[in-house]
């Protein structure tokens, strides 16, 4: 039987950020003091070698919504992630489902691929596995990874994404869709990013814009 949607706590639950490829948990750091401020309880978890699948660090937070889960402190986990941090969260995803997950939240994510990784898979992916996993060839891993049904998903594009084309940001299952005027990284840096994150993962949907 499928479980009722876990309780919200009063502080709006705890949000797990993932950050991508070529950066570390710092950069998320200002995404999160917003996050708090709004009455969420975030936690920023990170990864550092690039060179290795993305499989690796998939199982490695695998292991971390695992112990979230289990934590009596954690009444409602919500993910809220940037570029590639998305594709790791969906292989996680695929290993181990928290009973406690919330709603998902993907900043610019290549979800089907990126064109710069598919421009550099047949150089640069030889030596940083992820490249050639994120490239928008049919056979690629990101191409092959499941996206989480079920699950409240929204997605947030950059308009000016140099890296992930709007369209590559759009999974396959059902999801609300927004694009901002901004670049890739931009996005972990506006006030509105922080308004549409925090309105999603209270609301399921994202706000109207004025």
């Amino acid at each position: 039987p499928s479980r009722g949607p876990p309780r919200m706590s009063a502080r709006g639950g705890t949000v797990e950020l993932v950050h991508g490829s070529l950066a570390n948990r710092y950069l998320m750091a200002p995404l999160a003091l917003r996050l708090g401020r709004r009455g969420f309880a975030p936690r920023s978890w990170g990864y550092w070698n690039i060179r290795c699948s993305l499989l690796v660090h998939a199982g490695r937070f695998a292991a971390r919504l695992e112990q979230l889960d289990a934590d009596p402190d954690v009444d409602v986990l919500h993910l809220v992630t940037h570029s590639m941090g998305g594709v790791i969260a969906r292989a996680a995803l695929d290993r181990y489902r928290p009973r406690k997950l919330g709603r998902f939240v993907m900043l610019a994510p290549p979800n089907r691929g990126s064109l710069v990784a598919t421009a550099a898979a047949g150089t640069i992916g030889r030596f940083l596995k992820p490249v050639a996993e994120l490239s928008t060839a049919p056979g690629s891993l990101v191409q092959s990874l499941p996206t989480p049904d079920g699950v409240e998903i929204g997605v947030i594009a950059a308009a000016y994404d140099a890296l992930v084309a709007e369209a590559s940001t759009h999974p396959t299952v059902p999801h609300a869709h927004v694009t901002l005027p901004t670049w890739h990284t931009g996005l972990l840096f506006r006030g509105d990013t922080v308004d549409f994150v925090a309105g999603f993962l209270a609301r399921g949907e994202f706000p109207r814009r004025g």
